[in-house]
């Protein structure tokens, strides 16, 4: 297991405005490999150049496993404006990745699927609690504190920005 367990009662520290990104795959034909694993091998690439840089926006990502030949990343933004500056930057890895999947998925006739969803979550919108875990999600991404600093009851933090 290795990572280290707050006890008790955590939640992130985060306090401004987040963008939640979450981006996954389906493998719909496991022998297409031609179809799927450019697919599957561009995030990392993606996540390495990101995380490099600090500037980038993103905070953090969490790797989750779904159902049969599903995987999703969860990402964390400081802000939705950077989510599409990097989205949109010709100098960086997602443009030409986008470009070969797109390619590909003409290509491919169905056997992989792709998704995204993206929400701008403005501050004092959002909560999270961890109870005996290691830094999970947001909390990974921008830090964890005890929940009494941020308010005691999830009514509470989610109310804690707000005019």
């Amino acid at each position: 297991m290795g990572a280290e367990l707050f006890a008790g009662r955590m939640t992130a520290e985060a306090e401004g405005e987040v963008t939640v990104f979450l981006i996954g795959m389906r493998v719909n034909r496991i022998r297409a490999l031609r179809s799927w694993l450019p697919v599957f091998k561009a995030m990392p690439r993606m996540l390495r150049e990101l995380s490099r840089d600090k500037g980038s926006g993103m905070l953090g990502y969490q790797l989750l496993f779904g159902p049969p030949r599903v995987l999703c990343v969860v990402q964390y933004w400081d802000s939705h404006e950077r989510l599409l500056e990097y989205a949109s930057a010709q100098d960086k890895e997602h443009r030409p990745a986008w470009a070969a999947f797109n390619r590909r998925m003409r290509e491919g006739r169905g056997k992989v699927g792709f998704w995204h969803e993206t929400y701008a979550v403005p501050a004092g919108a959002h909560e999270a609690v961890y109870v005996n875990m290691p830094a999970f999600g947001l909390g990974k991404a921008t830090g964890v504190v005890p929940v009494g600093r941020r308010g005691d009851r999830a009514a509470d933090r989610l109310s804690l920005k707000r005019a």
